[in-house]
């Protein structure tokens, strides 16, 4: 059972800046950030691969946010980085992981996620 364990997130003005970060316990083939706003679908926002350090960015965020990795203290921690902010960016984030091959690119395809940590953007 991998447990994650996310910290970041709260409440900036539109134009700003939060970096989340989330803890792995043990290794994962990948790890990134979902999202969800009330009523819409969890849609995803960054992923990572362990071996390769490809990345994926939803369009909406391209540009503003960067996702990156941290293997210190033998701790998988990704790492996510959103500047300029806007309101349609307010939503609960999930920290996502899979453990096992195969795509991160689907909430289907996730295997833990964390608790979630709310953004709240304000204009």
């Amino acid at each position: 059972q991998v447990q994650l364990v996310e910290s970041g997130g709260g409440s900036v003005q539109a134009g700003g800046s939060l970096r989340l970060s989330c803890a792995a316990s043990e290794y994962t083939y990948c790890m990134g950030w979902f999202r969800q706003a009330p009523g819409q679908e969890r849609e995803r926002v960054a992923t990572i691969y362990t071996n390769t350090e490809g990345k994926f960015y939803a369009d909406s965020v391209k540009s503003r946010f960067t996702i990156s990795r941290s293997r210190a203290n033998v701790k998988n921690t990704a790492i996510l980085q959103m500047n300029s902010l806007k309101p349609e960016d307010d939503a609960m984030y999930y920290c996502a992981a899979k453990i096992g091959g195969g795509s991160c690119d689907t909430s289907g395809r996730i295997d833990y996620w964390g608790k979630g940590t709310m953004v709240t953007i304000s204009t």
